[in-house]
């Protein structure tokens, strides 16, 4: 599902609210596979750059992928 979402994101440019908060509940029930990380840094590092636009105006949400991103 991460890796869905993030080729979405990438596809249209903009990560939506609804997509965010999909990934929050993924990560929050711990249900993914070690490779969906590295989707999920490649995602942050894009929002993070501007390459991706968030749709939720606030930066806060996105600090939950932090926990996941590796060093």
């Amino acid at each position: 599902m991460i890796r869905t979402l993030v080729e979405s994101a990438f596809q249209t440019g903009y990560l939506s609210v609804e997509s965010e908060g999909l990934l929050h509940q993924v990560l929050a029930t711990k249900c993914y596979q070690s490779e969906d990380l590295e989707d999920l840094e490649t995602l942050y590092d894009a929002v993070r750059t501007g390459e991706i636009k968030r749709e939720a105006s606030s930066q806060l949400p996105m600090a939950f992928l932090t926990q996941y991103k590796s060093c």
